[in-house]
């Protein structure tokens, strides 16, 4: 089990951690019209999941908008970033910083993703900064739970899954 913290005091995961090799959780997020939006609905396509605690952060814009411009660059590769945010704050956001090749996903409603991926921070109800890449048969072929929230992820490694997947 990956140990995290968040401005260096520990933090507790709910949920079971996904691990390389296990299949992914199907999972439930709003999109930001409210209308659902699960894992299955890109089923046979490799999924990037980017996870921020919350849109409106520093490091969480970082990442958002690197994901979005590499989106730019992937055929056939569907890029996901999940916070709590609600998804009016989401769609606010995402017009106002021209994030327009992934989409920006709402779990605040009942933790489905963060449960399911284990990365549901429960003194906070926010998640932990974390990547998975999915391929298109389901299975996690990469894994990253940053052990510190408030760091970036390794984009490089992560990127680097998704191109071995495209390309094999």
């Amino acid at each position: 089990m990956a140990q995290v913290t968040f401005k260096e005091k520990p933090v507790t995961l709910m949920g079971s951690q996904v691990s390389v090799g296990d299949t992914a959780p199907d999972f439930t997020v709003l999109a930001n019209d409210l209308s659902e939006v699960s894992l299955s609905d890109s089923k046979g396509k490799v999924r990037l999941i980017s996870v921020v605690p919350s849109i409106d952060t520093g490091v969480c814009e970082q990442q958002t908008r690197r994901f979005n411009e590499e989106a730019a660059k992937l055929d056939d590769v569907e890029i996901l970033t999940i916070s709590v945010d609600l998804p009016f704050a989401q769609k606010r956001w995402c017009a106002a910083e021209g994030v327009e090749n992934l989409q920006v996903l709402s779990d605040h409603r009942d933790l489905s993703f963060g449960k399911a991926y284990g990365a549901a921070i429960e003194e906070l109800r926010l998640l932990s900064r974390s990547i998975f890449v999915v391929d298109a048969n389901d299975k996690i072929t990469y894994a990253e739970y940053v052990s510190e929230v408030t760091n970036h992820p390794d984009y490089e490694s992560a990127l680097r899954h998704v191109t071995q997947l495209t390309h094999d």
